[in-house]
């Protein structure tokens, strides 16, 4: 349904890029022509991303060692990245996320999320809006386009970091949408539900009975795609949804429609033994 050529010349940056939903999008991205910039904290996962994503379209997948949380070092690569060409598009698609009691949380477990969504979504955003604001280009078609969660609105017990975190980008998102968009700047956000990937998927759905009730809970019965994901992400940077702005889109079955909060059952579900197992293990 995409034409081949429907990103041609866009240049796009994806946050958490070498992994899951990021990686996906990408791959999506140069299929259809853009020029994709990726960074993430793991220099080894980027190898490996560009390695592949390198196939799809020779040249045009560039790699950025970056912590989203280190505003010295987000405005160091976008200058990196501003010295080849401004960016037309960005993806805040990095997070953190894992299943916990909240009053056994320490203040840096709560911290490590809250920076790597909230603070995150807000470094990347600010350091390409003030260039694109700077710029003062006539007629330009700038996109942000931050991944959320489906509990943003509900909240959820037991992954309350991710969920403060994600009401707050979509807070961000629309209020930016309004203050931004009549400078050529359009601000949306996805809220996925469950979508199988590697890494992400095991810390939220960890134990192989939380993966029957997630289904069980999914009016279609199964999980969303990456795929999936990425052509609905396709669709809302590109040029096709020039007059949505501010707009938040669920993609997630129906699921949050049949029951708020997405983990806040588990309380009934799990044992005290099976939190024992979830919680990270001391190193030595």
């Amino acid at each position: 349904m995409f034409r081949t050529n429907l990103l041609r010349d866009k240049r796009i940056l994806i946050t958490g890029g070498g992994t899951g939903l990021g990686r996906g999008m990408a791959h999506r991205f140069l299929e259809l022509g853009a020029t994709v910039h990726i960074c993430g904290r793991r220099q080894e996962v980027l190898d490996e991303a560009a390695r592949e994503l390198d196939i799809v379209a020779p040249g045009k997948i560039h790699i950025h060692t970056c912590d989203v949380r280190d505003l010295a070092r987000v405005e160091e690569m976008i200058s990196a990245i501003w010295a080849d060409g401004t960016l037309d598009i960005l993806v805040n698609n990095a997070a953190g996320n894992f299943l916990a009691h909240t009053e056994e949380l320490s203040p840096g477990g709560f911290n490590a999320v809250l920076g790597i969504v909230l603070m995150g979504t807000i470094n990347v955003t600010l350091a390409c809006g003030r260039r694109w604001l700077e710029a003062k280009s006539p007629n330009q078609k700038r996109v942000v386009l931050n991944i959320a969660a489906t509990y943003w609105h509900t909240g959820s017990a037991y992954v309350v970091p991710s969920a403060t975190a994600k009401a707050g980008v979509v807070a961000f998102t629309r209020s930016l949408a309004v203050e931004w968009g009549d400078r050529g700047i359009r601000m949306n956000a996805i809220a996925p539900g469950p979508v199988p990937t590697e890494g992400a998927f095991s810390r939220v759905l960890p134990l192989p009975q939380l993966e029957k009730i997630a289904l069980g809970k999914n009016p279609l019965g199964r999980f969303g795609t990456v795929e999936e994901l990425a052509n609905l992400a396709t669709f809302l940077v590109s040029d096709q949804s020039g007059y949505i702005n501010g707009e938040v889109v669920t993609m997630d079955g129906g699921e949050w429609l049949q029951g708020a909060g997405e983990f806040s059952d588990l309380g009934k579900l799990l044992t005290d033994a099976d939190w024992q197992s979830l919680k990270p293990k001391k190193k030595t």
